[in-house]
């Protein structure tokens, strides 16, 4: 898995069916490199001229063949750390980078070549997840509600929902009889990690603290906030280029990371508006909740509700990992044909499965 924050590529092991069964083992993230962010910068930028997701304008053909030449070192030094060897295992779940979304035209793009990969790993390789769901007119994301519902059964309450904060944020809703809703709730740590880069010498806001040293700018907060997306029904979901920013320009970075924190804390708190009832316990996973000011502004916002907010780690989960486990899980169940969208996570017109398979 590589997310939208660009921060590096997430392994993790996973022995499941499919279904109910979930016995995770380890996982590793490695980080980018600044030379290998910023060619994916640079295929971000290339990748807004996209309109036929078999296109390989600029530099998206070397960005691929780099991507996935990562993957399958990532893949390599994963297994060699855990004393594995690739004949043990059945296959890799294979995400790639997005670099473009765009559902309201059907079009989405993720890097990765994943008959490049099986060559290279020795592996079965399931990839292209998202492009099945998009053709037949669903939103092509969040995938991982499937997954969170066979994590939940560790909860002992309900509803609740899973929140997972990457470079956008999105929502899975866990009804009291299994029901599934889920949607992007708006930005997650995308914005404010480029805005630090803009900014500062590091590329995210390190334990949240140059927000916590700024103040709200109620102005810029209105006019993101104001975006037509929050008035959209769910399902719904974003390109991490999705918000226009410029409102923020002339603020010090103190009060643009503390303007843009806001914006994803109350982003995640209006998102109760599309779900059937108040969840109970919101658990939050992803990058995101390693800034505490990021998690003192959600807790501020929900708890005086009488809604629990917890970690993935209270559960005995690992927020970092969770989605390289989801598409462990996702690829199990698209080798199997089961479904892994449906109608309320990404608005398809019946549960599909999806995925490429690519053999060694």
């Amino acid at each position: 898995m590589s997310g939208t924050s660009l921060d590096g590529i997430d392994v993790a092991l996973l022995a499941t069916d499919g279904e109910d069964v979930v016995e995770r083992g380890p996982s590793a993230t490695y980080p980018y490199r600044p030379e290998q962010q910023a060619l994916l910068h640079e295929a971000l930028v290339a990748a807004k001229s996209v309109t036929d997701r078999a296109a390989r304008p600029g530099c998206l053909a070397e960005a691929e063949r780099e991507l996935t030449g990562w993957h399958a070192e990532a893949v390599h030094l994963f297994l060699q750390q855990n004393g594995l060897r690739s004949s043990e295992i059945d296959v890799i779940g294979f995400h790639g980078q997005t670099v473009i979304h765009r559902p309201e035209i059907r079009l989405t793009l993720q890097l990765g070549d994943g008959k490049v990969l099986a060559k290279h790993t020795g592996c079965t390789v399931v990839y292209d997840m998202r492009a099945a769901d998009i053709a037949a007119g669903g939103q092509g994301a969040p995938l991982v509600p499937v997954y969170h519902r066979a994590l939940a059964a560790r909860l002992d309450i309900r509803p609740a929902a899973f929140v997972n904060i990457g470079g956008v944020a999105n929502m899975t809703w866990i009804g009291r009889d299994g029901d599934l809703v889920a949607f992007d709730t708006g930005p997650g740590n995308a914005l404010l990690n480029d805005w630090c880069e803009r900014h500062t010498d590091v590329p995210f806001d390190r334990d949240g603290a140059l927000a916590a040293r700024g103040v709200l700018d109620a102005n810029a907060f209105m006019a993101l906030a104001r975006s037509p997306y929050f008035e959209k029904l769910a399902p719904k979901s974003l390109d991490r280029n999705g918000f226009d920013v410029s409102a923020l320009e002339g603020l010090t970075p103190e009060d643009g990371a503390a303007t843009l924190t806001h914006f994803t804390a109350t982003s995640i708190a209006r998102a109760v508006g599309h779900v059937p009832e108040r969840p109970k316990a919101y658990v939050i996973c992803g990058g995101g909740r390693h800034n505490p000011t990021l998690m003192r502004e959600i807790r501020g916002l929900l708890e005086p509700l009488g809604e629990r907010v917890l970690v993935a780690e209270d559960l005995g989960l690992n927020g970092d990992s969770m989605e390289a486990e989801a598409w462990a899980y996702l690829a199990v169940r698209c080798l199997e044909g089961r479904p892994i969208t449906f109608p309320r996570t990404t608005g398809a017109p019946q549960p599909l499965s999806g995925g490429r398979v690519a053999t060694p």
